[in-house]
């Protein structure tokens, strides 16, 4: 069974710039440091992603999988889920929370479940979550925030 974690993050950007990011699965072995390939292998009508295939290699863990994505109309949550089992997880299930604030800025949160298939103890496995979604936040972050305002 898999817990449910959850980090959220402040961008100085508006959350336009912040979901085109996230939504680029492309260009994510540009600067999400473990992804090393990312191929959309199926597109909604609308153009956005429905499937994309990643390959990762996060030292500890190295792993191919395919994920399937859903978006609100206003790109204010994106969720994915795992298509079918891989070599390490059982289940993925995530999303992206966007909330747009005052500032401009936008608040990020990172919610991640994810079931392994190797065996991890309790202790171990929340650090590597911990890791993950940290990593995973201050690598969108530095992203979003290198890029020029539009």
């Amino acid at each position: 069974m898999a817990d449910t974690s959850a980090q959220s993050i402040q961008v100085h950007a508006p959350l336009a710039r912040v979901a085109a990011v996230i939504c680029d699965f492309a260009s994510y072995p540009e600067w999400a440091e473990s992804i090393k390939k990312a191929e959309i292998t199926e597109e909604y009508e609308d153009g956005y992603a429905a499937r994309v295939r990643f390959q990762i290699d996060a030292t500890v863990l190295v792993d191919e999988y395919t994920l399937e994505y859903a978006y609100a109309d206003d790109l204010s949550r994106i969720e994915w889920t795992l298509t079918e089992p891989s070599k390490t997880q059982r289940s993925q299930e995530g999303s992206y929370d966007l909330v747009a604030n005052a500032d401009g800025s936008t608040t990020v949160t990172y919610t991640l479940a994810v079931d392994l298939a190797i065996g991890m103890l309790g202790m171990f496995r929340r650090k590597a979550e911990k890791m993950i979604m940290d990593t995973a936040l201050r690598e969108l972050k530095r992203r979003v925030e290198s890029q020029p305002a539009a």
